[in-house]
């Protein structure tokens, strides 16, 4: 009786919940977007901007939350490091690009989706028992274009990434290695024979291309006129100082390209028509692609690698027949996929320069991407890429995902 007397005043004393106020009180909620959940069975709670049709950017893409299993067999479960957001991430999300990222359900969205973004630095997670060359805690990158970037973790069969040697990198330099750097290194490589000394002449000079471009060119003893757009007062002699830093042999806007006399100025630079460029880097089309065009020495070669002005290339016949000049395109994904192994070889080769300090990083403009983070900051920063005089290349950075 003694027993069931303490017994019954013990349970006397007990607050029940449902009568003190601090258990009356509804918890607070995150919004579903922004709750994560870490599971038992070893899942890994993901995010991805997704799109389930073509449209602008703003109009198109949610924020979807799913769950990735383990890996087994050869798969591998990434977390992303780093993605730039490139103008070819926006037109595929357009519908203006030639290829696209599929859409699936496989992220368990309502409708087929997609998930834009083609560059991307990854640490691997965890792998499963087939996969034989990668490991946790290794940095890869895509092996091919359309694997889908923007997300916060990925899982994908080992021959979908190529690993990389992570040792005296950052995140963002792998992430932005194999688009822009590997574009000018195979145009300055693979369509003239320029030998040191040699000229080149390219538009968009300070794009991640054209900074590439100006760099490698100098590294290997050419020389380069570089065309920027116009700024007016100290932001223009900055850039211009900026770009002669780089290995720019002279700079000069858009505007004094379509000058009558920029021709004879370009021989008065080169010290001669015979030393005129060998080589045109184009991104912008239009008159300004022609007026390089002019200065071309015979036998030259204008390659076309963007379309920014999205105006039309009016060669004049006299150009080809009298000049014996030669137009063409060079689109580095199409080149990637073909000669995945010559891509490997290219992209070791520049990292071993960004790693010694040869080839300096391109400006950047950190996004921010946390578990936290949510659709409307990342949305901004997608919006952004299609700005003009943009401050750098806009590149989602993860933390705590």
């Amino acid at each position: 009786m003694k027993g069931a007397t303490r017994l019954s005043s013990c349970r006397s004393s007990l607050i029940s919940p449902s009568s003190h106020p601090a258990f009356r009180q509804k918890p607070t909620l995150l919004p579903l977007d922004r709750r994560r959940h870490i599971s038992a069975y070893g899942y890994t709670q993901a995010k991805a901007l997704v799109y389930p049709n073509h449209g602008t950017p703003s109009d198109t893409l949610t924020l979807h939350t799913h769950s990735i299993s383990p890996p087994h067999s050869n798969l591998l479960t990434l977390r992303t490091l780093a993605a730039p957001l490139n103008p070819a991430d926006i037109n595929q999300i357009q519908g203006s690009y030639p290829t696209a990222p599929p859409f699936t359900q496989n992220l368990g969205t309502p409708q087929p989706s997609a998930v834009p973004g083609n560059e991307a630095c990854f640490e691997v997670l965890s792998a499963g028992s087939g996969c034989k060359n990668v490991g946790k805690g290794d940095w890869v990158i895509p092996r091919r274009t359309g694997l889908g970037t923007w997300r916060t973790h990925v899982q994908v069969e080992e021959d979908k990434v190529v690993k990389v040697d992570k040792d005296g990198l950052t995140p963002e330099q792998v992430a932005t290695v194999s688009v822009n750097p590997v574009t000018a290194y195979r145009m300055l490589k693979d369509f003239a024979d320029l030998e040191e000394g040699d000229w080149f002449i390219q538009n968009g000079a300070n794009s991640g291309v054209g900074r590439a471009a100006v760099q490698l060119g100098a590294m290997w003893g050419l020389k380069s006129i570089c065309i920027v757009r116009r700024r007016e007062g100290a932001e223009g002699d900055a850039l211009r100082r900026e770009m002669l830093g780089l290995g720019a042999t002279v700079v000069i806007s858009d505007q004094e390209v379509l000058e009558r006399d920029f021709a004879k100025r370009v021989q008065d630079w080169t010290k001669g028509e015979e030393k005129s460029p060998k080589l045109a880097l184009n991104c912008v089309g239009g008159d300004n692609a022609m007026a390089m065009a002019k200065t071309l020495a015979e036998g030259g070669t204008m390659v076309s690698y963007g379309a920014m002005g999205k105006l039309p290339l009016r060669v004049g016949a006299s150009m080809l027949i009298f000049k014996d000049l030669r137009f063409l395109g060079f689109w580095v994904s199409r080149w990637g996929d073909r000669m995945p192994e010559e891509k490997k070889k290219t992209i070791d080769e520049l990292l071993g320069m960004i790693r010694k300090g040869k080839l300096k990083d391109v400006p950047m403009v950190d996004v921010p991407w946390s578990w936290d983070t949510g659709k409307g900051e990342l949305l901004k920063a997608v919006q952004g890429t299609l700005e003009g005089f943009r401050k750098g290349k806009g590149i989602f950075k993860f933390g705590d995902t």
